[in-house]
């Protein structure tokens, strides 16, 4: 039986405490910082350490009082249908699909009630216009636009190649899971659903490595996670990359103890999906599964596999060889759909619009370290100058400080930093408890961080370069949950599983609830975050409507170079609606540029002082 031994859970408290008075204890002995707290959030603006004070106080207590003998086998009995696994006797695949219905249902619900605070507001980052931009073109069934051949530069937009063919820098897979929803005029529905799919292969992976109750737990907290929830309503890469990660986790970890060659088919077509749409991210996340998995092609055994039954052996070197190509063979498909797009447009298969796109635009932000030093070299004249300026040079002081960042905020948005600091030590200190196939989860997770390392941005909202390990985390917690409460079930600690639960619900309440004045939700205040370039851009839309009129109309932006986090210039990707929006560099050049629009009623738009004006344009250029 799987535990958390007394001195494991020592060593977590004494650590977690000590780490909250690091950090909490200043912040009450500064008068200014005590008053702040005092007189605002008692939690500050992030309930990092707070609201987690009574717990770490009562934890002792608990530990050493309350104490009951517990017939451990007896309450397995009762809460039987936690306790199944794939392996256990009289199992019922009832209860355990009736588990991941509900897991789906919950995450799904919660992704499309948050999404209603954004009901017909506009996306708020670039990339996310980027995307409907090559959704909205795969939807046409192309893989590109014509740029605009009188004057592309007009209408050069954020993360878009425009050197002749329009199109998104990204890779396709993000636009293709967009596209059937943005046919239907519901382009964010298809990251709701992948916020219910990830949550309920989310509960099989957790099934798979332990019992239904670990799944449970880990795909219930996943729904809850404010971080997931956020960006399960942005329309960027990480939802549909999720999708082929958690399936391919699942049908991986069931490879290995049956050698199902469906699982195995099932692996590679989810790491395919995955590849292409964030391949770095794919890489790093499956990297241990993939030593793990040439290891088992060269020897027949699996590592990792505490015991190899007779299922997951396999001798033959042929039908090892035969796994190999199931494997493979999405994954080859999935190379050939990148050649395939990088073909159409950038004209070589081995260059991808994203390379073109950094190499010509942003050469600054290449990956690596010395980045701002080695992009400087090769300055062009189609350089974004500010956007472009914004890279910091990635040194191994700043790329530490990013690893900082990202664990930090990586905790801070799935759970919290208390729960899973903890849970992280205690998961550490028990890797050889249990299922060994726990040790590929936290490979997963330092892998990932390792990819992202040569990167100088820390992420948005300080982690998403990182944000696929949030699954993983609450797999880690939701183990480490189970083993401590196989431990205070053994020691007849009852009290301690109590608080334990209300440790958790406290966790997700700062998450998910207000509680004034002790802390702001993580929730709100995201929401708050995205919605306000949202309403910006809403507000944009929404006077341009009012100015033309019913008319066809053309709006010319002066970009504010200052401003790197908004950009006003995004369109169709056939760039034939009613409005366009174009870049206006120099105001000298309107009379000769608005020429080239003779059926558009023209509007300017300071993008500084957020002002339109009707130009008075000369006779010959506008009527």
């Amino acid at each position: 039986m799987s535990t958390a031994p007394a001195w494991v859970q020592s060593v977590a408290y004494v650590v977690t405490f000590g780490a909250l008075m690091w950090f909490e204890l200043p912040v009450w002995l500064d008068e200014q910082t005590r008053v702040e707290r005092l007189n605002g959030w008692m939690s500050g603006n992030d309930p990092d350490w707070f609201p987690f004070i009574p717990f770490l106080v009562l934890f002792p207590f608990c530990w050493i009082g309350f104490r009951r003998r517990t017939d451990a086998s007896g309450l397995k009995e009762k809460k039987r249908w936690l306790a199944e696994s794939p392996v256990s006797e009289n199992r019922s695949p009832l209860r355990a699909w009736s588990m991941a219905l509900v897991v789906f249902i919950v995450a799904f619900g919660m992704s499309w009630n948050v999404g209603k605070k954004f009901d017909g507001l506009p996306p708020a980052y670039h990339d996310e216009y980027s995307y409907l931009i090559q959704a909205e073109t795969f939807a046409n069934w192309r893989w590109s636009s014509p740029s605009f051949q009188p004057m592309p530069e007009l209408f050069d937009q954020m993360h878009v190649l425009n050197e002749g063919k329009f199109a998104s820098r990204y890779f396709p897979g993000t636009g293709l899971w967009i596209a059937p929803f943005f046919a239907l005029g519901l382009p964010w529905l298809g990251h709701q659903l992948a916020q219910g799919f990830a949550a309920m292969m989310l509960f099989w992976s957790g099934r798979e490595l332990s019992n239904s109750g670990t799944g449970l737990l880990a795909g219930l907290l996943f729904a809850l996670s404010p971080g997931l929830l956020l960006f399960s309503n942005l329309l960027l890469a990480h939802h549909p990359t999720l999708i082929g990660l958690t399936l391919f986790l699942w049908a991986f970890l069931r490879m290995m103890r049956t050698n199902s060659v469906l699982a195995t088919l099932l692996a590679g077509l989810g790491l395919a999906f995955a590849m292409v749409c964030r391949p770095m991210t794919a890489a790093g996340f499956a990297l241990p599964f993939g030593v793990c998995f040439v290891w088992w092609g060269v020897t027949g055994c699996w590592p990792f596999m505490r015991i190899q039954n007779s299922a997951a052996i396999m001798k033959s070197p042929v039908r090892r060889c035969g796994r190999l190509v199931v494997m493979g063979v999405p994954l080859v498909l999935g190379f050939v759909l990148i050649f395939v797009q990088n073909l159409a447009i950038t004209g070589s298969a081995f260059k991808t619009p994203y390379q073109v796109y950094t190499e010509t635009y942003t050469p600054r932000h290449v990956y690596g370290f010395n980045n701002v030093e080695r992009g400087e070299q090769n300055l062009g004249p189609k350089v974004i100058d500010n956007y472009d300026r914004w890279a910091k040079n990635l040194t191994p002081e700043l790329a530490l400080a990013n690893v900082q960042t990202r664990i930090l905020n990586s905790w801070r948005w799935t759970l919290g930093v208390v729960p899973l600091l903890a849970a992280g030590l205690i998961f550490l200190l028990t890797l050889r408890a249990g299922d060994h196939r726990w040790g590929l989860i936290g490979l997963a997770v330092l892998s990932l961080h390792l990819a992202h390392i040569p990167y100088w941005f820390d992420g948005i909202m300080g982690w998403h370069y990182v944000f696929e390990t949030a699954p993983l985390w609450l797999l880690i917690f939701a183990e480490v949950t189970r083993r401590l409460f196989v431990q205070w079930n053994v020691s007849g600690r009852w009290m301690m599983k109590r608080c334990w639960g209300l440790f958790i619900a406290v966790a997700v309440s700062t998450n998910l609830w207000t509680i004034e004045p002790v802390w702001p939700a993580r929730l709100d205040r995201g929401v708050a975050e995205l919605k306000f370039p949202r309403q910006l851009y809403q507000s944009f839309h929404d006077q341009i409507e009012t100015l033309r009129n019913g008319k066809n109309v053309v709006v010319f932006v002066v970009p504010d170079e200052a401003d790197r986090s908004m950009d006003f210039v995004t369109n169709s990707a056939q760039l034939d609606g009613p409005v366009l929006v174009a870049r206006l560099k120099d105001r000298k050049q309107l009379s000769e540029v608005a020429l080239l629009f003779p059926e558009r009623f023209v509007l300017i738009f300071d993008a500084k002082t957020r002002q339109f004006e009707v130009p008075v344009l000369k006779p010959a250029a506008k009527k």
